[in-house]
């Protein structure tokens, strides 16, 4: 049933990406607030962290404006444009990766840190990082290569984005074309 599910968002995603009728800021708008919209429900009702919740909703905001900005940015590439929408999606996936490895809440079996190494795991947010604490004091990484990876996929996009941001100064109007149609330009 999730495998159908996941397959329908996507079917749906790629007929929204391809219907020329709706204006490119609608599309970024319907593509992305999803998730980010579960993010904020998980971090309000779940976790019961209001403050987290506003930040990770004004962050969307700038980041939406700055997306936005990126489309409408005339002399890019269409694939430099597009990098964001993997850079950005890959980057939650390695920050989730790094900070959920050192997981004490996992089988005492699959433990890093107590199991193999003997230690306590010990992640943090941002920057994220996970790693074993030993009784002497010595630590023990654990993925690196999922930190090198958010790293990497995590400036991309901030200067993809703040190419973006830029062209909303440089030209406010570009915000607003990117929310009208192609056939209400013409007119």
């Amino acid at each position: 049933m999730t495998a159908l599910l996941v397959l329908l968002t996507c079917a749906l995603a790629l007929y929204l990406l391809a219907h020329p009728r709706i204006a490119p800021g609608i599309k970024v708008l319907v593509l992305t607030a999803p998730p980010v919209a579960g993010v904020v429900w998980l971090l309000y009702v779940v976790l019961e962290e209001p403050a987290g919740a506003v930040a990770v909703s004004a962050v969307f905001a700038v980041v939406l404006i700055a997306l936005n900005g990126l489309l409408a940015h005339p002399r890019l590439p269409a694939w430099t444009k597009m990098t964001v929408f993997v850079t950005v999606p890959v980057t939650a996936v390695a920050w989730l990766l790094v900070v959920t490895a050192d997981d004490t809440i996992k089988d005492p079996g699959e433990d890093p840190c107590s199991m193999r190494y003997g230690g306590v795991g010990v992640s943090r947010a941002f920057p994220p990082q996970a790693y074993c604490l030993y009784d002497d004091g010595s630590t023990h990484d654990l993925a690196t290569g999922a930190q090198f990876v958010f790293w990497v996929c995590f400036v991309s996009s901030l200067l993809l984005l703040a190419v973006g941001l830029w062209e909303v100064v440089r030209d406010p109007r570009a915000l607003v074309r990117q929310f009208r149609t192609t056939r209400s330009l013409t007119r």
